[in-house]
């Protein structure tokens, strides 16, 4: 038998044969160098090995050079330019865009795609959801990461981007949502913006995102009926857009390029809603209307008939779709007459509610015209907490007929209010078969299905208005 060689030895400066090994025997010494080879370049490091799903090893790749098939340059001007790796196939999996733009007819070979109208941190938002389903958004991002989504049209990161939009919205950022909703034709984050608008308008029009809406949502803006806030407040705050705008477009804010930015919007606004006070000593001296757009709103504060004027007349807050009352009384009786004495009774809702104003009972002697001071009271502290000195025209029937507030004023919960009436005006009808409680049903509506008031007697000085008997027969509020 031959014996089999012994292991070489080695000399100074002489190679030393690798020895033969059987295939087991290869495999693990391969395996070792290959180690030692990623030990020395961690580059090298066998990653798929310490991942244990698919899910984990497509994530790994995200904004990773490995096996990387396309880089894209994003940057707006506003941001600075970042080389963003990707890989075709993941693109093409969770986007129809990038799937005709690497698959379709007009596909192309370019291994580098230049975007300049998407922001570098949006675009890393979209290709994390597409690579792992994990959406990182925040304030600074949601919007244009909605963006993004919606162009590459990824609906999965869309729906993530409006939830987190609606679930952060709050008054003080509704109209800056409001206008990307419009741009992005949102509709349904569009109308949770104006609800948020709607209930809270004087905050609403101080916010800083009130004076970079368009011109054509100002328009859309004083359309609205809902707008809780007085008429005096919102021509104040429209002054201040316009104002803004005319810095924007670097011109003198004086009243006449006031009312030239304004342009349409100027019409919209209700000065007829303004007591002839706030009228005169708020907007007749601010130069914005012409001297006989004053003269006409004079005229329209002190004669009867009442003259055409070229602003809208109608309070707001009549949408008969939102708009609920609290009527109390069952029949109505003859006759409730008036010497300056108040009709008062005092409520509390279990619900938060908005007051806009009530409905009275009409003279019981045909057509006739009544002069009316409404006021909504605190009854804890006795503070009159809104009035307004209004007229309304009654036909003779038994019907009651609306007077309004100037705004709308929030009634808070469990909370006792006094509501007030002081008429000048013939005898009227009157309601009785009074209900200590009413509940009202709000089906459709956003907030509580039921609102319930509780009504009780004010002592003193009340015309004889009662809970039983009276005046007063309807609250009209909002919730």
């Amino acid at each position: 038998m031959t014996d089999r060689p012994g292991p070489s030895r080695q000399n100074e400066g002489e190679l030393v044969p690798f020895p033969r090994l059987g295939p087991a025997r290869n495999a693990a010494g391969l395996l070792n160098a290959n180690l030692q080879l990623d030990q020395a370049n961690p580059a090298n490091l066998s990653w798929q090995s310490t991942k244990a799903s698919v899910k984990e090893r497509i994530a790994f790749l995200f904004n990773n050079e490995i096996m990387s098939d396309v880089i894209f340059s994003v940057g707006t001007e506003n941001s600075t330019r970042q080389r963003i790796p990707a890989h075709k196939f993941v693109l093409c999996a969770g986007s129809v865009v990038f799937d005709r733009m690497f698959n379709g007819p007009l596909s192309s070979s370019v291994s580098e795609i230049e975007l300049t109208d998407i922001e570098p941190q949006a675009f890393l938002v979209l290709l994390r959801f597409l690579y792992s389903d994990e959406v990182r958004i925040g304030p600074d991002t949601v919007i244009a990461a909605l963006y993004t989504a919606k162009k590459y049209e990824v609906l999965p990161l869309e729906h993530h981007c409006v939830v987190y939009l609606k679930n952060n919205l709050t008054v003080s950022n509704a109209f800056t949502l409001l206008n990307q909703a419009r741009f992005f034709d949102e509709e349904q984050l569009e109308e949770l913006c104006w609800d948020v608008i709607d209930k809270s308008t004087p905050e609403a029009v101080e916010c800083e995102g009130f004076f970079d809406i368009t011109n054509e949502l100002l328009c859309a803006l004083l359309k609205r009926d809902t707008l809780r806030v007085s008429e005096l407040k919102l021509f104040q705050a429209v002054k201040r857009w316009a104002e803004v705008d005319c810095e924007r477009k670097e011109i003198e804010p004086i009243s006449l390029n006031v009312r030239a930015v304004l342009g349409q919007a100027l019409l919209l606004i209700r000065f007829p809603q303004m007591s002839l006070d706030d009228f005169a000593h708020h907007v007749a001296q601010s130069g914005v209307l012409t001297d006989k757009e004053v003269v006409s709103m004079f005229l329209y504060y002190s004669v009867n008939p009442k003259p055409e004027v070229p602003f809208p007349d109608s309070p707001r807050s009549v949408m008969t779709s939102r708009l609920l009352v609290a009527n109390r009384f069952g029949t109505v009786e003859t006759r409730w007459g008036y010497s300056g004495t108040s009709d008062r009774i005092r409520f509390a809702t279990d619900k938060r509610i908005y007051v806009v104003g009530y409905g009275l009972y009409g003279s019981i002697h045909g057509k006739a015209e009544y002069e009316a001071n409404i006021a909504l009271i605190n009854s804890a502290s006795n503070q009159i907490i809104t009035q307004n000195d209004t007229t309304f025209t009654c036909d003779g029937s038994p019907n009651t007929f609306r007077v309004y507030f100037k705004e709308v004023v929030e009634v808070k919960a469990k909370c006792q209010y006094i509501a007030a009436v002081t008429l000048k005006g013939p005898d009227s009808f009157y309601g009785t078969k009074g209900q200590r409680k009413v509940t009202i049903e709000c089906p459709g509506l956003p907030g509580p299905e039921k609102v319930s008031f509780q009504f009780y007697y004010v002592t003193g000085n009340n015309n004889g208005t009662s809970v039983e008997d009276g005046q007063i027969a309807e609250i009209l509020f909002f919730i």
